[in-house]
């Protein structure tokens, strides 16, 4: 597993566009997150899933990242990650030390650059650094900034609903204490950040999960979040990750109608989980859909 990677910036028109990694590697067996994976499926696919995104033993590459958008009017940091010093019950993502805020540093960002933090949904592995440990207490990571989650998302994890109950402690020490600072703004799913940048709604893998939509100079880029998961979803929408996604069906449909509307068009399409390279297109190619890196 490689941790603390920085990827050159990306441009969009006149926006920039910056992935920090937490984590990135072979993580998963394709059974474990899409069990609905064959071996067929994965050798019909595996002369552009590797080396990038297909080990040759058959693990999924995958990453845990942040995006940073730089528009002409705001900073904006994408899904912050799983975070250090957070207990959680997968032991190789607790009491994490990782070199996630050097390496935002070294991208050209210091938290006091941060002004919006949008957390596309609030699983653990998108809000953990929304939080450092200061003093023995849970304090807002990014000082200066709001941060955005979306009320549906909101509504639903307030309530610490019996699903998905490994999620809880994430609400506890990196949301609640951000909403408690007075830092959190609990937006529309449609909310607009800038002229640049808008929200879309994308439910299924939670309820109020969102994309962040960016458009200039005619260009346009999706950051995805958990829409997919890993590539091979691309050329097969119909994997679901069913312990991961809340409405799987609902999950699908929103993975296909992005599909739908991102294939063979001059979209850039950003994968929170896809490893470097994370940007791509949507092509059509031997009459499959392929994520072609950008």
């Amino acid at each position: 597993m490689i941790e603390g990677i920085l990827e050159a910036h990306m441009t969009l028109g006149d926006i920039t566009i910056a992935r920090v990694v937490e984590m990135e590697g072979p993580m998963m067996r394709p059974e474990d997150l899409l069990p609905a994976a064959t071996p067929e499926m994965l050798d019909l696919h595996r002369p552009w899933l590797e080396p990038h995104y297909l080990s040759p033993s058959n693990i999924l590459i995958m990453s845990i990242q942040s995006f940073v958008v730089r528009t002409s009017q705001r900073t904006i940091l994408v899904d912050t990650c799983v975070g250090n010093d957070k207990q959680r019950s997968n032991p190789s993502w607790t009491n994490l030390q990782l070199p996630y805020l050097r390496d935002l540093k070294a991208a050209g960002f210091s938290p006091e650059d941060i002004d919006v933090v949008l957390c596309t949904h609030m699983h653990l592995d998108h809000v953990g650094w929304n939080t450092k440990l200061k003093d023995g207490r849970w304090v807002p990571t990014f000082p200066n900034a709001r941060y955005l989650f979306t009320q549906v998302e909101w509504d639903f994890w307030k309530e610490r609903p019996p699903v998905q109950s490994y999620n809880h402690p994430c609400i506890d020490d990196s949301v609640l204490p951000v909403i408690d600072s007075g830092q959190a703004d609990l937006v529309k799913t449609d909310e607009s950040i800038d002229g640049s940048a808008w929200l879309e709604f994308a439910p299924g893998h939670t309820p109020g999960h969102v994309t962040l939509h960016l458009e200039s100079d005619e260009s346009e880029a999706v950051l995805a979040g958990d829409i997919f998961h890993h590539p091979l979803q691309v050329a097969e929408p119909q994997l679901r990750t069913e312990y991961l996604d809340i409405d799987p069906e609902a999950a699908e449909a929103t993975r296909i109608d992005v599909l739908n509307r991102s294939t063979d068009e001059e979209v850039l399409i950003l994968g929170s989980h896809f490893a470097n390279p994370s940007g791509g297109w949507i092509r059509t190619e031997d009459r499959s859909r392929r994520f072609i890196p950008a």
